[in-house]
């Protein structure tokens, strides 16, 4: 009889109003400047133009991704991504859901901008396919420099839209 290693209790879904004090203290941990308020998220989470997707286990959120839309734009932005804990794989699960989210919505291409010192963050976008194409000088609060990085998404036939990684376990 084969062995299976028990089904993580990992899942993702979207964000509610509940989800609000458990995002800002992940957001304080994640993030040491340019914090999304209380009312940035209550906004988001109702705004036609955004996709906030949390990843919870056991009732507790472990990290959000949010997806920003512009109307008649073949461009998504991932405006935010963090996660509680590292070495889980919550964050790429994360951003997966992110490119699943923008293909959904007819883009094509997903951008966002990250620190210049969050080696890490720059490595895990590398390696889910993102290329750099600019830079915005003195972007954040503490003046650091935001990398811009883009990634081309493409549906595959087997339904997953990315064709760097293959797709993390979803339990739903």
């Amino acid at each position: 009889m084969p062995v299976h290693a028990p089904e993580s209790s990992l899942r993702l879904r979207p964000g509610q109003s509940g989800d609000i004090d458990a995002l800002l203290v992940l957001e304080r941990k994640a993030f040491l400047t340019d914090h999304l308020s209380r009312r940035s998220f209550r906004n988001f989470m109702t705004s036609p133009n955004a996709a906030l997707i949390v990843a919870e286990e056991s009732a507790q959120l472990l990290g959000y991704a949010l997806v920003l839309f512009r109307p008649r734009s073949a461009i998504a932005r991932l405006y935010s991504i963090a996660a509680a804990v590292a070495g889980r794989g919550i964050g790429p699960m994360l951003l997966a859901a992110a490119e699943d989210a923008a293909l959904r919505r007819a883009c094509d291409t997903l951008r966002l901008e990250v620190h210049e010192k969050n080696a890490a963050a720059i490595r895990r976008y590398r390696k889910s396919g993102y290329q750099l194409f600019g830079r915005h000088l003195a972007y954040y609060d503490d003046r650091g420099d935001a990398l811009r990085f883009e990634k081309k998404l493409v549906a595959q036939s087997t339904g997953r839209k990315d064709s760097s990684s293959p797709a993390p376990p979803v339990a739903r």
